[in-house]
């Protein structure tokens, strides 16, 4: 009978040890969006129009690395950053800061849909779209 509480002792110190590890666990994967200010809906040939963006990170790992691309599913236009380097479809561009803003050229007529991919280092990705309608009034 004297055993029992000295192997119930021993029981519990194995599982506190065991359990015990130095490291810490630290998040490094955190949810995130993109967001963009109020986009003007109408387009004419030739014009350009300002969108403003947002990563919006709902936590934050300090080595989180973001890139974004494009893809124009219609229309045909041109996506730059704000110092003017031009995006090309389905290339992805890292993102130095979390506001930023893109200027898109319209070179058509017709409708126009952008879809912008924002993806992390951990595989995770954004996406969202924005259409541009042909404004035909002079």
């Amino acid at each position: 009978m004297r055993m029992i509480p000295i192997i119930s002792v021993l029981i519990v110190l194995a599982v506190v040890f065991v359990g015990c590890t130095d490291k810490l666990d630290i998040q490094q994967v955190y949810e995130f969006s993109l967001s963009t200010m109020p986009v003007q809906k109408k387009i004419k040939k030739g014009e350009t129009v300002e969108i403003r963006c947002q990563l919006n990170r709902v936590g934050r790992y300090e080595d989180s690395k973001y890139i974004i691309g494009y893809f124009q599913s219609e229309g045909k236009g041109i996506l730059k950053d704000e110092n003017g380097q031009v995006f090309m479809p389905n290339d992805f561009y890292e993102l130095s800061k979390e506001t930023f803003r893109l200027y898109y050229t319209s070179l058509s007529a017709d409708q126009q849909v952008l879809d912008l991919t924002l993806k992390n280092n951990f595989n995770q990705e954004f996406k969202l779209s924005i259409t541009f309608t042909n404004d035909s009034s002079e």
